[in-house]
């Protein structure tokens, strides 16, 4: 999702050492989740995830700049159903310490470690589009040829003001995130990048070799997780209704890369309705065109405002529009759907997509996530 919420703390907080607990070092012999032309496996049965976006996760206020409120991880992962899926924000930002500038890895190994305690499963995301929550840098056509290799420089404007002066390239940062969680066994698959578009500036055009250049660094990123670690899914968050590089059948070329084992579809603006968009760029087609390469579609981000702001939908009718949304997008053939998005604070009173510790939709969540 394009908006995110970045919570303004007034207190100071206090600082710990920058010290990490260990990351998992036991290897399973098999990776967990696999997938097929007709969906997603976890240990050998049939899987259909449902569960929420948490971005935020990974936030500590006394250690990194944050993304959103924080979270009482173990609170949250045993509030899930069994063997649930939750896709955070793994970015380079929330494991850097935000006044030493070195890596702390704390607050990331804490998300996995609490997911392995309550035996969930997590999708890391590792860079976002815009760098919203890391270096505020809009992401074009020349980042996603080439310049994702390179250093980069904060928005003095936004992150350096914040705490987070990167010194790395992202390349740097998806081979020290790949070693490190590896063999988390609450590791599902690996997220390359939210939502990209390889436009010739942030608000200009389509790059004309756009779906070329998204295709290249979807290949070269994909090699190099794959080369660190061969066990493990990977993924890329693609809005898939017509944008930049994955328009018409340019998101087939891209599905076709032996580097994505999982397609996404992002679901907002069509409430209530299960196969939203058009005859070129609807879910529907994006369904054909995963059958086609053979490789299953997960609508990881489906979101829908409530509240109780004059003409917002309640929380009650938004369980409703979910409810047909997914019941419909699973008989067309779909691999699971995550909800955006959780928040320990939601704004209740305000017409948002937070879904909060005691959403009533969450109980259609757990109505939908199936095992077997």
């Amino acid at each position: 999702m394009r908006v995110v919420r970045v919570l303004v703390v007034a207190a100071a907080v206090a600082l710990t050492a920058c010290t990490s607990p260990a990351p998992v070092t036991s290897t399973p012999t098999a990776p967990r989740v696999e997938a097929n032309p007709s969906g997603v496996t976890l240990d050998g049965t049939p899987w259909w995830p449902a569960g929420l976006n948490a971005y935020q996760l990974a936030t500590d206020w006394s250690v990194n700049i944050g993304c959103g409120a924080m979270v009482d991880l173990d609170s949250f992962f045993a509030s899930l159903p069994p063997h649930s899926l939750t896709r955070f924000n793994a970015f380079d930002s929330l494991a850097t310490n935000r006044v030493t500038g070195e890596y702390d890895f704390g607050p990331i190994d804490r998300v996995f470690q609490a997911a392995e305690r309550h035996g969930q499963l997590v999708l890391p995301v590792l860079s976002a589009w815009d760098g919203a929550c890391a270096d505020e840098v809009f992401k074009t056509r020349d980042w996603y040829a080439d310049g994702w290799r390179a250093p980069r420089r904060a928005n003095g404007s936004a992150a350096a003001e914040r705490g987070f002066t990167p010194t790395t390239s992202y390349e740097q940062w998806v081979r020290i995130a790949v070693d490190r969680w590896k063999d988390s066994p609450a590791l599902a698959m690996w997220e390359t990048i939210g939502e990209p578009e390889p436009l010739l500036s942030r608000d200009g055009p389509c790059a004309p070799d756009g779906h070329q250049v998204l295709r290249r660094f979807v290949d070269d990123v994909g090699e190099i997780i794959r080369d660190i670690d061969p066990r493990h899914l990977i993924t890329v968050g693609t809005i898939g209704g017509g944008q930049c590089g994955t328009a018409g059948p340019e998101y087939r070329r891209l599905a076709e890369s032996p580097y994505l084992d999982v397609l996404q579809y992002h679901d907002y603006g069509a409430d209530g309705v299960p196969l939203p968009g058009d005859a070129y760029n609807g879910l529907a087609v994006r369904l054909r065109q995963a059958q086609e390469v053979g490789k299953p579609l997960v609508v990881t981000e489906i979101g829908q405002h409530a509240g109780d702001s004059p003409g917002c939908a309640s929380a009650a009718q938004r369980v409703d529009d979910v409810t047909r949304k997914i019941d419909g997008q699973r008989r067309a053939g779909t691999a699971g759907a995550l909800l955006w998005a959780f928040v320990p604070d939601p704004r209740e009173a305000e017409c948002t997509f937070d879904i909060g510790p005691d959403d009533p939709v969450r109980e259609l969540l757990a109505r939908q996530n199936r095992l077997g």
